[in-house]
């Protein structure tokens, strides 16, 4: 087993900003899942006489881009410049996420199948006056593409036209049978860096991990990870240390970064000793809604301005601490991030 080592949060300040100077104006092509995420804000007024459940008095209502929206989104909101691939409904929900999208994203990429419906998660939040709003329900409404050979042709090109002119490829793939590694596969092909260098390719897949190869790094969750190779990583080192080497042989990544909630993360590269970063601000946690989309979207920009998996991880580690402490579906913008690395450096 190779030995692990903690990166001290000082090391390379000055690196790490200058890094996150060149986040500007970074064309990152996002393809994946577009999914609707809703908030229904109310205030708790009494007990129903019809069953033991909460009345609530209607406030107000939210809508925020998810999945692939939201990664684009927070490339948007630390400088860079996104484009969107993928798929909504002509529903209202898809009408609606676009209309909030295209306020910083290009969604020129974005393709609307006749009967397509557009996934959506609505939470209904309810508390008092003068208290924060906690999560009552979750209703999910998702979809299985009803999608013509057309309709995937069209994806196709889209996302291909994309890449030709990206500086980087993040793939989100929900699990709505939109993503396939076929279509990532002919997007990769797209890519043209200066001599040798390729363009980063980084993918967050929920449920297929182990169908991508060969991508730049992987960025699953814990929870995935145990889900995916059927074991309970826990509080066992070991056990972590396995599976981070076994996602690294099944999918040829040159980066897998496990993302661990309160214990941070963990970094493995082959014939490298795998790097353990903890959480950075406090482990309280106040929601993870999105949390993954702000991580690979901070790592796609890190690597894309050049910066090593390490350096990139660390970014990425600053900006989940910092999001999770958001309430709902949220993004990190690029002076938060600098502020993060200065308090953590001084």
């Amino acid at each position: 087993m190779r030995p692990a080592f903690m990166l001290q949060p000082t090391d390379g300040a000055g690196r790490l900003l200058r890094l996150i100077d060149d986040f500007e104006g970074v064309r990152v092509a996002v393809f994946g899942d577009i999914i609707v995420d809703e908030f229904i804000y109310g205030e708790i007024a009494r007990v129903s006489r019809e069953a033991p459940v909460l009345i609530l008095n209607y406030d107000s209502t939210e809508i925020v881009p998810g999945g692939a929206g939201n990664a684009a989104s927070n490339v948007a909101a630390l400088g860079g410049s996104p484009v969107s691939i993928g798929a909504v409904g002509r529903d209202e929900s898809g009408r609606r996420v676009l209309q909030v999208m295209r306020r910083h994203v290009d969604v020129t990429g974005v393709f609307r199948p006749r009967r397509y419906r557009t996934p959506a998660k609505t939470r209904i939040l309810a508390g008092g006056v003068h208290s924060a709003k906690q999560q009552v329900v979750r209703i999910d409404r998702a979809t299985c593409p009803t999608l013509e050979a057309a309709d995937r042709r069209a994806i196709q090109a889209h996302l291909a036209r994309a890449a030709a002119r990206c500086d980087a490829l993040l793939v989100s793939d929900y699990g709505t049978g939109l993503v396939t590694p076929d279509l990532v596969r002919h997007a990769r092909r797209r890519f043209h860096g200066p001599g040798t260098h390729q363009p980063p390719v980084l993918i967050d897949s929920r449920y297929a991990l182990l169908r991508y190869r060969g991508m730049t790094a992987c960025t699953p969750n814990e929870s995935e990870v145990e889900h995916l190779l059927g074991v309970r990583v826990g509080d066992d080192p070991r056990v972590l240390e396995k599976a981070g080497r076994e996602l690294l042989k099944r999918t040829r990544a040159g980066a897998i970064v496990i993302t661990r909630g309160s214990r941070g993360m963990a970094i493995f590269q082959p014939s490298r000793a795998t790097v353990h970063l903890p959480i950075f601000g406090s482990d309280q946690i106040a929601d993870v809604t999105g949390a993954g989309d702000t991580v690979i979207a901070t790592m796609t920009l890190a690597l894309a301005a050049g910066g090593t998996f390490e350096e990139a991880a660390r970014l990425a580690n600053y900006a989940g601490g910092l999001v999770v402490m958001k309430r709902g579906t949220a993004t990190i913008g690029a002076d938060e991030l600098r502020n993060a690395v200065l308090s953590d450096a001084s």
